[in-house]
């Protein structure tokens, strides 16, 4: 099936021409989450400790940063990364978002900004999008506007989409495959039970899926030039934003499990399985046989 995305608005194409070869503008939302894999739980409060897990980029992300680069490739331009700070504390974030925003760089993007202020922390999605939509709009817009579907730590998978409602361009979702065919966007959906295809023109928001690539590990030249590649810190002053985050949070704590330490007895296996049945049947585990 083909259909066209918000067909009724034509679109100023920001698409240009420089020896014969064309150039693309690029945008790619890159989180910087917690490291949920490194994340340890107190054991006497059931409290996690978020302040001390590290920052890393968004798994699904990395694809959206392969994706960005292998469209550059194909066709020129130049691919900016947008990070908003939104974990605590703010002093230690800000001076460890460096390291990932640096790999970012190495992976084959041009520049990053980092959105960083204390106010962004602990902000809500619609928040977020509202902030990087304003840079996104001071940069003077894109072609395309790249980001994975969800991220690790909220996964809520609405920041592209309400990006794209901030600038007013079609949207398409969990692409699976991309093709960018002059000012046309030839996209894969992967809708879990079928596979719709779609297109549409650019400007446009695009989210990727974890199989659409993956992702290549940078070179040792790549990691040495990601130093000198440039990454700017800017605040909601600098972009002239005023928000109002709506997420407060008032405990968080992990789940806990307790093990009840019954022994179940019998002679035989027969007699073990019967006990066991009847005692799941007694905890509301299995309903019994009628």
């Amino acid at each position: 099936m083909t259909a066209l995305l918000n067909p009724r608005k034509i679109y100023m194409l920001k698409l240009y021409s420089e020896a014969g070869v064309l150039l693309v503008s690029i945008i790619v939302l890159v989180k910087l989450a917690i490291d949920v894999s490194q994340l340890r739980i107190d054991s006497s409060t059931g409290k996690p400790y978020i302040e001390e897990a590290p920052l890393k980029i968004s798994d699904i992300d990395r694809m959206a940063i392969e994706e960005a680069v292998r469209i550059k490739e194909k066709h020129g331009g130049r691919i900016t990364s947008i990070s908003a700070l939104t974990w605590p504390p703010f002093t230690k974030r800000i001076s460890e978002a460096e390291m990932p925003l640096r790999e970012v760089l190495a992976m084959g993007i041009d520049e990053a900004i980092l959105i960083a202020d204390e106010k962004l922390l602990q902000a809500d999605t619609k928040t977020t999008a509202s902030v990087i939509t304003a840079v996104i709009k001071k940069l003077g817009g894109a072609d395309l506007i790249i980001a994975g579907e969800g991220t690790i730590d909220g996964f809520s998978g609405v920041v592209g989409a309400r990006v794209a409602a901030g600038l007013n361009i079609p949207l398409i979702t969990y692409a699976r495959k991309v093709e960018l065919k002059g000012n046309i966007i030839i996209a894969e959906r992967d809708l879990e039970d079928y596979i719709e295809a779609v297109e549409t023109t650019i400007p446009a928001v695009v989210t990727v899926t974890r199989e659409i690539n993956v992702p290549r590990l940078p070179t040792l030249l790549q990691i040495r030039m990601a130093i000198k590649k440039p990454l700017r810190k800017i605040t909601l002053q600098e972009i002239e934003v005023e928000v109002e985050p709506k997420i407060k949070p008032f405990t968080i704590e992990g789940v806990k499990i307790r093990r009840k330490n019954i022994m179940i007895e019998g002679k035989t296996p027969e007699e073990l399985t019967e006990n066991l049945i009847k005692k799941l049947v007694d905890e509301g585990v299995i309903a019994p046989k009628r």
